[in-house]
């Protein structure tokens, strides 16, 4: 998918999508469209296939938009990144997403039953945690993602858990422990049965925890969560993107955008198992590096279609690209065991 020139609402991109299976059998995605001045709803999409092979999309009208002050910044901000997953306990699909308001970019959630028709249930709000002795709310957030069904809470309860990504800020100071200020993947926690209660109270994280930083390479920059992760024999595979940063002639680095995994423990889901040390997708494509100071590529949607497992990504903050994801024995494997 790339952008429809002729459209003002998506004319500096259309990318960063998810991707859902409809009650009506059809696969459809939610992408990021931006128009000038930098203004960012979420449009819906029919997938269209012939046979298993994804030859492009059909649009349809906007599902989201900047409608309410929290996601609007002046005559910019948005709604960005989607990341939907279905949670078969709540009989629902759970939309993360990013509101860029005032206070810059905040995590928040809509509902819907069938990926077309969406609830807002609000802004993300971090709970206040004395060990952490700083206040998460304070900073923004990006790079939510759900798993798609309850893990083993903080207290051993059961709870749903998220993926995020705490932008720290060093003139506010860092969290205690926090020591490394490059942005890392955290998890939080929402007890089953808080949720049982009333379906708003998903939007009220605890149990906030570390998960990963950057090691390797290709995320030496900051790294954060791509798709909502899957349930594997292993763990809890995690699709990440990392960034890398890189001196050029230009004034500025050039930050790279490629996407890695990892493995999260399925009794401890902030632990991780097993690391790629290289990127699984690295922007490689003119498309891909047609940025001057970012060259993109940004997983943000995993589904299987057709037996096929399809990886579906931002390119350059400015089309939406696809690759086939396989799981092959490899005598240069690129995982790693790691102790986190």
């Amino acid at each position: 998918m790339s952008p429809d020139l002729d459209d003002p609402m998506e004319f500096w991109g259309s990318f960063n999508p998810t991707v859902g299976r409809c009650p009506d059998g059809h696969w459809r995605l939610l992408a990021r469209v931006t128009a000038e001045g930098n203004v960012s709803r979420l449009r819906l999409a029919d997938i269209v296939l012939d046979g298993t092979r994804l030859v492009g999309v059909r649009r349809r009208g906007v599902a989201l938009a900047p409608d309410e002050a929290w996601e609007r910044n002046g005559g910019r901000g948005g709604v960005e990144d989607p990341r939907a997953t279905w949670v078969d306990q709540l009989g629902l699909f759970v939309l993360t997403y990013t509101a860029q308001g005032h206070n810059g970019g905040r995590a928040a959630l809509a509902i819907s039953e069938d990926f077309q028709h969406w609830r807002r249930l609000g802004p993300v709000h971090f709970a206040y945690l004395p060990a952490l002795a700083h206040d998460i709310n304070m900073f923004p957030n990006k790079d939510v993602v759900m798993f798609p069904e309850p893990v083993a809470g903080p207290d051993g309860q059961a709870a749903f858990a998220f993926l995020h990504r705490p932008m720290w800020d060093p003139a506010l100071g860092l969290p205690a422990g926090v020591e490394d200020p490059r942005h890392g993947i955290w998890v939080s926690f929402v007890p089953v049965r808080k949720v049982a209660e009333d379906i708003s109270n998903l939007v009220y994280f605890g149990g906030h925890r570390p998960v990963a930083l950057p090691r390797y390479p290709y995320e030496n920059f900051k790294i954060g969560a791509g798709p909502p992760p899957i349930r594997v024999p292993e763990g809890w595979l995690l699709i990440h993107h990392g960034v890398s940063q890189h001196v050029t002639e230009a004034p500025l680095p050039r930050l790279d955008y490629a996407a890695g995994a990892m493995i999260l423990d399925a009794e401890d889901v902030s632990r991780v198992l097993y690391r790629t040390a290289e990127p699984l997708l690295a922007p490689e494509t003119q498309l891909e590096q047609a940025g001057i100071d970012r060259h993109i590529v940004f997983p943000t949607a995993l589904a299987e279609i057709g037996g096929r497992c399809y990886l579906f990504y931002g390119v350059a903050d400015r089309h939406v690209g696809v690759a086939e994801l396989r799981a092959e024995a490899r005598p240069d494997s690129p995982w790693e065991a790691v102790a986190s």
